[in-house]
């Protein structure tokens, strides 16, 4: 885990991270004998394809870092650099006591031009550098009443001394970001751990080991036994320096009176933690809702310390071993909206109308074009809107909404959106009737809002319109790579 999650802790000196050290919980071994369930899709890839999702799931998100040997990692990505975020309560060593600094150099974060992407720590003298990356996007979450799979292909370092090495990936609550991403925005570190870390996979020291938690509550103690988290302990992974490995957590929120977390090794289930061992307020505030991605490989601090019972790294700890990564991948089902309490404005289910001057759900659209991912949002939503959004929209999406009645005229467009798009990157939101090869009735620029999760309402003049259409709303950008550039909450045509 990232228990002492790797950003935010107050006081370093008191973070150990000292979960790996203790074995499994009578709980975890309870799950374990119980847990027979294979995950849908990531385990059965290649180390550096992105397996499509199985039926009645959509990929939202992916990267198999196919650039070029020595290119920087592309705009979904953005580097932490340094050894802190800004923020509240954020304090230094990534609050860990980790010692390497992190930069953006390509020695230390690089893609291989085979598939992969390299972290390597390297040592200089007595210092270290290695990398730490996070995605732009913050709203990976679980719909209520379904799921999300986070899934990554990673062979960790191999290094021939490996005393405070610390590779992972994990997972932050959006709630930790008050505004931007990672170092180059600002943080409220002071938010852990209420507002959830879920750490996919950690190892240290080199030992051929992995381990996944899940931090909640208050720290310290709480319902997750903070600093600690509630974790797997370190479970043994023969090969898992020596070859590329899928680790995968799923959250599922299909049983809507006790949602679970559940950890995977190549599809073999090995850690369970559900919304009962925590209490539901407990567990809303930690789960239900979006997450942003962090890949990075640490060199020293409290848990490889913590494992050896020493100082890390040593004067005998190897440079330039590296962590790699073949691909990373999210997928969702879609949501029934019965979700244990809901992550959003809303509340959970989906709401429809086909009044144009009504404000109309993101998710009401009968037909679409692109892959389209509808997740929670935590947008405050107004009477009759639901809390799900059409998440991160890119150049040739649309979606088509039926039978939209604009009675006697409208002769504007408002709509609720936010964008995390990198700078640079902005497009445009048409309006299209009847047919989507149709000319717009007007349209709207929309750029970086602060986030994905930083929402707006924009307005824009549309041609008078009367009567009942079926409205395209199109995403036209001409940045390259068609990367996503915005999100769509809800809308709605007001009468003149």
């Amino acid at each position: 885990m990232r228990s002492t999650p790797r950003s935010v802790f107050p006081a370093p000196a008191l973070r150990a991270r000292p979960r790996a050290r203790i074995g499994l919980t009578m709980l975890a071994l309870a799950a374990l004998a119980v847990l027979v369930t294979v995950i849908p899709s990531a385990w059965r890839a290649s180390a550096s394809t992105v397996p499509p999702p199985p039926t009645g799931w959509s990929t939202v998100f992916s990267d198999s870092f196919s650039g070029a040997a020595g290119s920087h990692v592309d705009s979904q990505w953005t580097y932490d650099t340094g050894t802190q975020y800004n923020g509240s309560g954020c304090t230094a060593n990534w609050g860990t006591g980790e010692v390497e600094s992190n930069t953006n150099s390509t020695a230390n974060v690089a893609e291989d031009g085979s598939g992969h992407l390299n972290i390597t720590p390297v040592k200089s003298g007595s210092s270290w550098t290695s990398g730490r990356i996070e995605t732009v996007a913050d709203n990976f979450a679980a719909p209520a009443g379904g799921e999300l799979e986070v899934s990554a292909s990673i062979r960790q370092p191999n290094p021939a001394s490996g005393l405070g090495y610390w590779p992972a990936f994990w997972m932050l609550g959006a709630g930790f970001r008050a505004s931007g991403a990672g170092t180059s925005g600002t943080m409220t570190c002071s938010n852990w751990p209420s507002t959830g870390e879920i750490d996919v996979m950690e190892d240290v020291n080199a030992l051929s080991e992995h381990s996944g938690t899940l931090h909640c509550g208050v720290d310290p103690g709480g319902p997750c036994n903070e600093t600690t988290g509630l974790g797997s302990g370190l479970q043994s992974c023969s090969g898992c320096q020596t070859g590329y490995n899928t680790y995968s957590v799923i959250i599922n929120r299909t049983n809507t009176s006790n949602e679970s977390i559940t950890w995977y090794l190549n599809g073999n289930a090995y850690h369970t933690v559900t919304e009962s061992q925590i209490g539901t307020s407990t567990w809303q505030a930690a789960v239900d809702h979006g997450f942003f991605l962090i890949l990075d490989a640490a060199i020293g601090g409290g848990f490889p310390n913590g494992v050896c019972n020493c100082t890390t790294p040593t004067s005998s700890t190897s440079s330039g071993a590296a962590m790699s990564v073949g691909y990373v991948a999210v997928y969702t089902t879609a949501g029934s909206g019965g979700g244990g309490g809901g992550g959003g404005g809303g509340g959970g289910g989906k709401s429809c109308t086909t009044t144009a001057t009504s404000d109309i759900s993101a998710d009401c659209f009968s037909a679409s074009q692109g892959t389209i991912s509808v997740t929670s949002t935590t947008d405050a939503a107004p009477s009759g809107v639901d809390s799900n959004q059409a998440a991160q929209l890119a150049n040739g999406d649309y979606l088509e909404y039926s039978g939209i009645n604009f009675g006697s005229g409208s002769s504007q467009f408002d709509a609720r959106v936010a964008s995390g798009a990198a700078g640079g990157v902005s497009g445009l939101v048409e309006v299209v009737l009847d047919n989507p090869a149709n000319a717009p009735v007007g349209s709207f620029a929309i750029a970086n809002t602060g986030g994905w999760s930083s929402w707006k309402t924009v307005p824009a003049n549309i041609s008078t319109v009367t009567g009942t259409h079926n409205v395209y709303l199109e995403f036209s950008s001409g940045a390259g790579g068609n990367p996503p550039f915005v999100s769509l909450h809800y809308f709605n045509f007001p009468a003149h």
